[in-house]
């Protein structure tokens, strides 16, 4: 039932729908319903659109983080059931991808080349927002009162509903099922024709089903259980940060609660440079595409390489510098934008990975990974002050840095051994000839 039929397309020399050897409606190479075929123009507003509902769920996500201290006093509760405001949000996020993921749009409708800088710019803002959330709450705190900065929440989350609104289908068995009901009403010669989604028609109960389950059974696959690892270990430490900052630089150097989360730009920063990192990737992805190159999903990994090398050495720097007051704050400041950058690099390579990898399954990897990131995000400011006095910031800094030499192996080995792993698996089946397929797009857009 989970398995997508495995047919061939042919042509039809008449003008008539076009048709598949089983019978079934299938895009025609210049069909403008194909997601995919859109206008540029078109994708980019419904690609704003998914990234500015991502922002706005980071910005809030992580903003209570720097007015704690104010909530703690008036309510009259401990670190742990202040924390509970960013834990809860966070946690309520799971939910969200197993029914409607923004990613998923971002999969419908770009092609594998072009989808490597709309994900650059989607992971951009998973890890700005949260950072941005903090610095303007404290300084929020210090000129109006700690509310504030949940009235300015409504603000991003009104402009956005209108376009939430105007959202339209980018599925592709979705579109050719409509597809398919309007040709049948135009009277066609094939007035029969069905879409493959009506081939295998499922009841309401069925689809709950497989959306609740699928990811679960994507997520013991090899190359998912590492990929959604790696990623929940860098989101979970993101989220530990808006902890660390403020132990290091209000508790142990003495800022007041706005100064004390401006160090946080540099997360930002951070994110925007392995941004045009991936934007120089990109360029050379659609280099080799011109000349003819045979995609593989392991293309996506040299990212990961890159930034599995930098995580633990940026980590080690970071937490053995802020761990002195003696050393400049611009030194622990200038690790912690090496560390966005290398959250960045890794987290576009395996998100990009897993689209590519589980093809037609992406929508079900990807939630169950944005899933375990949000669990692993919620858990972090419930554990992250008390580990640190413990441990101090260079011990538990330390053992941060060590999972990730750990984890740093992965891309190393699905980049030289992914072909023979993807052939064993149920889900992420060798799938370059329709990553190939998907990609001539690029090649085409540059000859026109």
């Amino acid at each position: 039932m989970d398995e997508p039929s495995e047919t061939k397309q042919t042509e039809s020399p008449t003008a008539g729908p076009s048709q598949n050897d089983a019978g079934q409606l299938t895009f025609a190479p210049d069909d403008d319903d194909n997601p995919k075929r859109w206008s540029t123009t078109r994708k980019c507003i419904l690609s704003f659109t998914s990234i500015l509902l991502v922002f706005n769920a980071t910005f809030a996500s992580s903003g209570p983080s720097g007015v704690l201290p104010s909530i703690r006093e008036e309510m009259h509760v401990g670190q742990e059931v202040a924390s509970l405001t960013i834990s809860v949000f966070v946690i309520s996020n799971a939910v969200g991808p197993l029914l409607w993921a923004p990613l998923s749009l971002l999969v419908d409708i770009w092609d594998p080349v072009q989808r490597g800088n709309v994900m650059a710019l989607f992971s951009i803002v998973i890890f700005c927002g949260p950072a941005l959330g903090p610095i303007v709450a404290g300084y929020l705190q210090l000129k109006k009162d700690w509310r504030w900065f949940f009235y300015v929440l409504l603000w991003p989350g009104g402009a956005s509903l209108p376009l939430v609104l105007m959202l339209p289908e980018t599925l592709p068995s979705k579109i050719l099922r409509k597809k398919a009901a309007r040709e049948r009403q135009r009277g066609s010669d094939v007035s029969d024709v069905e879409s493959q989604a009506q081939f295998s028609e499922q009841s309401l109960s069925t689809l709950l089903r497989i959306a609740l389950t699928r990811p679960w059974r994507i997520l013991i696959d090899p190359i998912s259980l590492a990929c959604t690892a790696y990623t929940a270990l860098i989101y979970m430490l993101l989220y530990m940060l808006f902890a660390i900052y403020p132990l290091v630089f209000r508790q142990m150097r003495g800022w007041n609660t706005g100064l004390s989360e401006l160090p946080l730009l540099g997360i930002i920063v951070g994110s925007v440079i392995g941004g045009l990192g991936v934007f120089w990737m990109t360029r050379i992805d659609q280099a080799k595409a011109i000349k003819g190159h045979q995609r593989v999903p392991e293309d996506r990994l040299p990212l990961a390489m890159m930034g599995g090398i930098l995580f633990p050495m940026s980590m080690f720097a970071f937490a053995w510098t802020a761990q002195y007051n003696s050393i400049h704050w611009i030194v622990p400041t200038l690790a912690g934008t090496l560390l966005a950058v290398s959250f960045l690099l890794i987290s576009v390579a395996y998100l990009n990975y897993l689209a590519d990898a589980y093809g037609p399954y992406a929508a079900s990897a990807l939630a169950a990974n944005a899933v375990c990131r949000a669990f692993c995000g919620a858990a972090a400011p419930l554990f992250t002050t008390q580990m640190f006095k413990a441990l101090t910031v260079a011990g538990g800094g330390s053992l941060i840095a060590g999972v990730g030499c750990l984890l740093a192996v992965a891309p190393f080995v699905f980049f030289k051994y992914g072909k023979q792993i993807r052939r064993r698996s149920k889900f992420a089946s060798s799938i370059e000839g329709q990553l190939n397929l998907q990609g001539t797009s690029a090649k085409k857009a540059q000859d026109s």
